[in-house]
């Protein structure tokens, strides 16, 4: 995807945007999740359902959204999962700065199984939707619950995060230019949008939604929220275009032969 590329496309770009916007990217500066962005990710659901239950923040990151859900909701616990070590010391020191480090911990891997398991702001960089999916379901009980909440998706305006200098711009330029462009200010060696410091894997709505199909998950409702103001643009056709946010809860599936409800 994308038609301008070459010297022309890098020096388009350059002109654009000698640096780089900061629009809250895994690459942008972090900022602590707080519990009111929390809730109005999961559209005010969020502290009902963590209510002393057992809950896997998946892709927790330096434990900013696992420390917000322990301080909301006092009788939950919280397990924060992520594959760098970096981010899990750094949880630690927040969650024991906040006080909670008895009811906040932090792993790479567990083998207890959750009530709940919530996933913020990440379904767009798991290079591996599919498997991490799988990986939710045998974490869950068979009586629990996937929060997610995730986005703006690939078609929206910015949904290029970093690479969207301009509304759109991920889809005008291609790949190698905008690639080349970040080598500007970025130097980790990456060639695919896919092998950014948190990575970008272009996911679409319609591709989420055949994704949990063929998982062990089924959706239980899921809704989009567009863009501030366009109102039209939660219609299915016009969706991918203009939805800042996807959030949705998923269940297990039930046993072959049984009914969906």
């Amino acid at each position: 995807m994308g038609i301008l590329g070459g010297s022309v496309g890098l020096r388009l770009l350059r002109t654009i945007a000698p640096e780089p916007p900061h629009r809250g990217s895994p690459e942008a500066d972090a900022t602590d999740a707080t519990d009111g962005k929390l809730e109005a990710a999961f559209g005010g659901r969020l502290q009902a359902a963590l209510a002393g239950k057992t809950v896997i923040d998946f892709g927790c990151g330096e434990g900013q959204q696992a420390v917000a859900m322990a301080r909301a909701v006092p009788d939950c616990r919280v397990i924060g999962l992520d594959i760098q070590q970096k981010h899990l010391d750094l949880a630690r020191q927040r969650a024991m700065q906040a006080g909670l480090e008895d009811r906040c911990s932090f792993a790479m891997t567990t083998e207890e199984r959750a009530d709940v398991i919530v996933s913020f702001d990440a379904f767009e960089h798991f290079s591996d939707p599919l498997a991490i999916l799988e990986i939710m379901s045998r974490l869950l009980k068979p009586s629990g619950e996937v929060l997610v909440s995730f986005g703006p998706t690939w078609l929206h305006p910015y949904g290029g995060h970093l690479f969207s200098v301009f509304p759109w711009a991920h889809l005008v330029f291609t790949e190698r230019a905008l690639i080349r462009w970040r080598s500007r200010f970025r130097q980790d060696g990456a060639q695919r949008f896919g092998e950014v410091d948190g990575g970008l894997n272009q996911i679409r709505i319609a591709e989420f939604e055949r994704l949990v199909d063929a998982s062990p998950l089924i959706i239980d409702w899921l809704e989009t929220v567009p863009i501030r103001g366009l109102s039209i643009l939660r219609h299915r056709l016009l969706r991918e275009f203009g939805s800042s946010l996807v959030r949705c809860r998923l269940v297990p599936a039930p046993p072959p032969g049984a009914p969906r409800t």
